[in-house]
């Protein structure tokens, strides 16, 4: 296994920085937004007020004794970052946390009417039915058979900048110019390893609902139909994560929103639903995928099963930072290197949205700089697709 270089771990503690804007600016935006999404009572509201004063002033508190998850979160660090400020820890560790808090603050764990009730469900809803999914499932009737492969791994790539996390820091995402490039593109090396009369299984980690997990399912759909994998696992998350992130729920809403649509997305709908009922489509939920550390650290179930993939795609900006690890590289830092311990093939697909970048070459990353200083990184109008074979 390769030895991969170190870089600085990721804090929050520096004022000015994006990580400490979305401490300080997005964590409190959220949790208003879900304090006016649901009719929560005034003991939901104590406790989002307590939720708000904490991680804007206070420290991390432990979870409470009864929590289902407190021994695993304990095995995730949390003994060792419970009394420090939530910007002085590693910031892949307290934006996880903090939505372990938000969940806990709205009773999503707990006995009673809001047990399993995903905070989030509004927003996803809404992105779903937006009269933008129509105009993007419509679009698939005019792809020739040749345009339509390159044409989903695009919208899976880009759906990414649907993420309503994002949309909460930067009013201008909606509205910034599409698809100005990539930053690196190894989608050659992608397709190679999905070959025609494929018989292997792909792995796909997903990221948001919604807008980015349609455009998942429907390149899954295409390669299942395309013989170019016998097989695809769905990973997604256990519970509401990172507003957006996708849950077995977030699926079966994105999977009826297929078959209700006319034309070629009812046909890949009914693919997927037939490919579900059949095992050819099957979805993961592992505890892992809410966790607030870097793939590197993957539990030994998770790994053997990514290693019998003929390829994992890794989606999104978040699954990127626990991918390469969420640290200040070089971006030129090889991103094979990174990646090294990775159990099989591998390819992230991403927008950018966070200062974590490897991979690129010198020039391409002095022309980001010369056009636009740093925003480059976390703006969400630049993207990636990556591949470690």
């Amino acid at each position: 296994m390769p030895h991969a270089p170190s870089a600085p771990v990721i804090l929050g503690n520096e004022p000015g920085s994006f990580p400490h804007s979305v401490l300080a600016e997005r964590h409190p935006a959220i949790i208003r937004q879900v304090r006016e999404a649901f009719p929560y009572g005034p003991a939901t509201h104590r406790a989002l007020d307590a939720l708000l004063d904490s991680c804007t002033k206070g420290v991390i508190e432990p979870l409470p004794a009864a929590a289902p998850d407190r021994d695993r979160w304990n095995a995730w660090g949390l003994t060792m970052c419970s009394g420090r400020s939530w910007y002085d820890v590693p910031w892949l560790w307290s934006e996880s946390y903090f939505y372990r808090q938000l969940l806990e603050a709205v009773g999503y764990f707990e006995s009673g009417p809001w047990q399993g009730i995903d905070p989030f469900r509004p927003f996803k809803l809404a992105e779903l039915d937006a009269p933008e999914t129509d105009e993007e499932l419509a679009a698939l009737d005019g792809l020739s058979p040749r345009e339509t492969g390159p044409a989903l791994l695009h919208g899976s790539l880009w759906g990414n900048r649907a993420d309503l996390g994002f949309r909460l820091s930067d009013a201008s995402a909606g509205t910034a110019a599409a698809v100005p490039g990539l930053v690196a593109d190894d989608s050659d090396a992608l397709w190679s390893l999905l070959p025609p009369s494929g018989t292997g299984t792909l792995c796909l980690i997903a990221d948001n609902a919604g807008r980015e997990l349609v455009p998942d399912l429907l390149l899954i759909a295409h390669l299942l139909d395309a013989g170019r994998v016998e097989r695809a696992v769905l990973h997604v998350k256990p519970h509401p994560y990172y507003v957006s992130d996708a849950t077995p729920a977030d699926v079966l809403d994105a999977l009826r929103r297929l078959g209700a649509a006319p034309g070629t997305a009812a046909s890949y709908g009914r693919t997927l639903w037939s490919a579900m009922t059949d095992g050819r489509l099957a979805v993961r939920a592992h505890p892992f995928s809410c966790a607030p550390l870097p793939y590197a650290d993957m539990p030994g179930d998770l790994r053997a099963e990514l290693a019998g993939a003929a390829l994992t795609v890794v989606k999104g900006d978040l699954n990127y930072r626990r991918l390469v690890g969420d640290r200040r590289w070089p971006p030129t830092t090889p991103f094979a290197e990174v990646t090294g311990y990775f159990p099989g093939p591998v390819a992230a697909l991403r927008t950018l949205k966070s200062d974590v970048i490897t991979g690129l070459d010198a020039d391409t990353e002095a022309a980001l700089v010369a056009a636009e200083g740093q925003r480059w990184r976390t703006s969400g109008t630049h993207a990636l697709v990556q591949v470690r074979t």
